[in-house]
């Protein structure tokens, strides 16, 4: 079977750093923090008040209204970030429509917030009082369904829920059915929405940190929670060349791996196993990498543990590749992490230029890599490798290169 090589053509992004791909990549190389005083809800019973909101974010700039009364938070951030992957791309809705066209998103707790406003009213004032539109608007097929049906597309339609690997699988899911001739074109990336639930979580799981997410940094304290969406418009190099369109990148290939171990804490193993497999399934050599785009949670385990991966795979190679964590900035934003990772990774090749790791000050000799520390680097950027790893083990790693 000949398989169809596979480029991204446009990119769509709503972060706490900006909205739109120019002002966040603007932000992300400034090393600008989008973390701040969580306003979602009240923090006074929690001993972390911070976190990634996203600010400003005017959904009926890219919905009209009358359509926003059946979207939850995370299903307007993804719709409106596909909106401008599509915009981006330079191709007509329209156009989509006439060929098979998908989605895939992935996502970590969905619109979760409609399930907390179903919680809130049937404690208040019982059964009776639950609105049912919100009811509607939890299942966590809604956000690729609400994609699907606001443009029209009649081809593969999932949400994948693998958490905070959600968005690499999504857009590896996207790479397969598109190489393989099973769709002309895919929507693909993660949205997920600031919640009490998640936030609840994290700080019970002692995994938040009190100020500031600092990766690598040998006195990182944990991470903070964040939210927004990436979505990349993905289709064939003919159909993209065929129209003349801009290349961002091409998506050369991904690995999958499980870690088999733990809930919560990760493994040397898997992590090992997804970066051998993107790169071997991409039929590069381990010495093209130029960039990795890290999982870099600030978490004391992840860091360390993705860090003492990366020398095992890359060898003494590893000193010359730039690591960097856009976490520092945006908090981790759960399903959409890889995803929006994975439109920096496109940035990163146009521009010839990786992102920092900011608030980075404390070297720790376990974190011996170049983890880009503060400020932006210009360096070449050629080939990208997107590290994602979630609980339960789940890992996802997937390969973009410059297009020639």
């Amino acid at each position: 079977m000949a398989y169809r090589r596979v480029v991204v053509t446009g990119v769509g992004v709503v972060s706490s750093i900006g909205i739109g791909r120019d002002e966040f990549w603007k932000n992300l190389i400034a090393g600008k923090s989008g973390i701040s005083e969580v306003t979602t809800f009240d923090t006074a019973d929690y001993p972390v008040h911070m976190g990634g909101e996203v600010k400003d974010f005017e959904a009926d700039r890219f919905i009209p209204k009358d359509r926003l009364s059946e979207m939850a938070r995370a299903s307007r951030f993804a719709v409106a970030a596909a909106k401008m992957a599509i915009d981006d791309a330079g191709v007509a809705p329209e156009k989509l429509r006439s060929k098979i066209t998908g989605a895939v998103i992935g996502t970590t707790m969905a619109d979760i917030q409609s399930l907390e406003q179903i919680d809130k009213y049937w404690t208040k004032s019982g059964e009776a009082d639950v609105w049912p539109i919100n009811i509607l608007k939890y299942p966590s097929n809604s956000l690729a369904d609400h994609i699907g049906y606001f443009f029209g597309l009649n081809g593969p339609n999932y949400t994948i829920p693998t958490a905070c690997a959600s968005g690499n699988y999504s857009i590896g899911c996207a790479f397969d059915l598109i190489r393989s001739g099973r769709a002309e074109a895919m929507i693909a990336g993660g949205a997920d929405p600031f919640s009490r639930i998640t936030f609840t979580g994290f700080n019970r799981l002692y995994a938040m940190a009190p100020d500031k997410c600092r990766p690598f940094d040998k006195n990182r304290k944990g991470m903070m929670i964040g939210e927004g969406s990436g979505v990349l418009l993905i289709e064939p190099l003919e159909s993209a060349a065929a129209r003349g369109a801009d290349i961002y990148a091409e998506i050369l290939g991904y690995g999958l791996s499980c870690d088999a171990h733990h809930m919560t804490a990760p493994k040397i193993d898997g992590i090992i196993k997804v970066m051998e497999r993107a790169v071997k399934n991409s039929g590069i050599n381990k010495e093209d990498v130029d960039y990795i785009s890290a999982h870099g949670t600030g978490t004391p385990a992840n860091d360390k543990t993705e860090s003492a991966a990366i020398k095992k795979v890359f060898g003494e190679k590893y000193k010359n590749i730039s690591v960097s964590s856009i976490k520092s900035m945006l908090g981790h934003t759960m399903g959409a992490a890889s995803a929006i990772e994975a439109v920096t990774c496109c940035l990163a090749i146009r521009d010839q230029k990786v992102p920092p790791t900011i608030n980075y000050e404390t070297p720790d000799e376990e974190c011996d890599i170049d983890c880009v520390p503060n400020k932006a680097k210009a360096r070449k950027v050629e080939v990208v490798l997107n590290n994602s790893f979630a609980f339960g083990g789940n890992n996802a790693c997937v390969v973009f290169k410059k297009y020639h």
